[in-house]
């Protein structure tokens, strides 16, 4: 589909087109496993296995990629499956150097899976100031999240390439040296980093994407043909694919990707501004804030000038109030994940970064009293008063 339609117009059409021989308007799940050939090694259509390629997934891959401004799109079974095959294009003794306050599962797999292969990984949490002096010949991956998990760090994504090509240009030019941008918080509607210099994207689906709540699935996109042939080849050899079903439901939920997002980010401004007023809050992450740290990056950097639907906060009364505050609320839900229509809230230190160390988390701003909300499509003002109301609890 053109690009030169608009995000929703994209977000509708991209990788829908009608039937050719029923003239359907959406499409059927394709649950056949195998294709039938009119002779050895020649299928009839495009499809011979659906570990492959199957219509489905197929769709959601094009569709993925019209609106990351992409040329390839690569649907998994997870966003850690996604993650799992781009590590699995890495040899013994590559290396990663990787934002520190990464999503719970990313830690995990890279300090205790990907290590295990033979790969080293190096936190950061001043990329930007540290990069330029972490980067050496071993370099395959330059990791970021941003906004960060769950504290909503941004990173400058043009700036990082900048740091990347000038090493590059001084003696590693046939180095393969890829900028990954996990842009899961924030959607390709929010944030489109394949503009600003980023190789390649990734999204756990489960998130914003698909939007709700009932899927498992990853995504990744680029323009650079070499590497999309080498992360399809290991989707393939895998096996880290996605079903058809599952497929049918991400692309359905993206079709409404562009109406969820603007009304969670909405949603969550004024829920960012009201809790920056009371004296039950410490501290409030919001990129959309004015008095955030690198605001200045949000109004380059997000499209739309919006600021995504999460939040995070820190509460009086240490873990006892951040868990008194979460078993008070009565639209938002106790739980994991993010980005469904539907309201959540978590505690990371217990949750979702429960598998760092006390200190790790706390380098990272991670404290016992931080509470991340993942704002849905309800209406604004009942999740203000909601969120009013847990706050007298306090």
């Amino acid at each position: 589909m053109s690009e030169n339609y608009g995000f929703g117009t994209r977000a509708v059409h991209a990788g829908a087109e009608h039937d050719p021989t029923t003239g359907a308007v959406i499409a059927p799940i394709s649950l056949s496993t195998t294709f039938a050939q009119s002779s050895p090694a020649n299928p009839i259509g495009i499809y011979e296995y659906s570990r492959s390629d199957n219509p489905n997934r197929s769709a959601f891959e094009r569709a993925v990629a019209s609106l990351e401004k992409a040329k390839y799109g690569l649907a998994f079974a997870s966003g850690s499956a996604a993650e799992s095959v781009i590590v699995h294009t890495l040899n013994v003794g590559d290396e990663i150097i990787s934002v520190s306050d990464v999503y719970g599962g990313t830690h995990r797999y890279f300090t205790k899976v990907a290590t295990k292969t033979g790969i080293s990984i190096k936190f950061t949490g001043r990329l930007q100031a540290d990069l330029a002096n972490l980067l050496n010949e071993k370099t395959r991956l330059v990791w970021i999240e941003s906004p960060s998990n769950p504290t909503l760090s941004l990173t400058d994504i043009a700036e990082i390439r900048k740091i990347i090509d000038d090493y590059k240009n001084n003696g590693h030019q046939n180095q393969k040296l890829y900028l990954v941008v996990d842009n899961t918080f924030l959607s390709s509607y929010v944030q489109t980093p394949l503009i600003h210099g980023a190789d390649l994207v990734i999204h756990s689906v489960t998130k914003y994407l698909n939007g709700h709540s009932d899927v498992v699935m990853g995504v990744a996109a680029t323009s650079d043909e070499e590497l999309y042939k080498e992360l399809q080849f290991f989707q393939n050899a895998t096996g880290a694919v996605p079903s058809p079903f599952d497929s049918w439901l991400a692309h359905r939920g993206l079709k409404t990707l562009h109406l969820r997002v603007r009304q969670a980010s909405n949603s969550a401004l004024e829920i960012a501004k009201f809790l920056q007023k009371s004296s039950k809050v410490q501290l409030v992450n919001y990129p959309g804030l004015p008095e955030h740290p690198q605001h200045e990056i949000f109004k380059k950097q997000h499209n739309y000038g919006l600021g995504g639907g999460m939040i995070s906060f820190r509460v009086v009364g240490g873990a006892a109030g951040a868990s008194t505050f979460c078993s008070s609320t009565k639209i938002f839900t106790l739980a994991e994940s993010l980005g469904g229509i539907e309201s959540l809230l978590e505690v990371p230190a217990v949750m979702t970064h429960a598998g760092f160390s006390p200190e790790e988390r706390e380098a990272n701003g991670v404290y016992d009293d931080l509470i991340r909300l993942s704002v849905g499509i309800e209406e604004t003002e009942d999740l203000v008063a909601d969120i009013s109301q847990a706050l007298e609890k306090l």
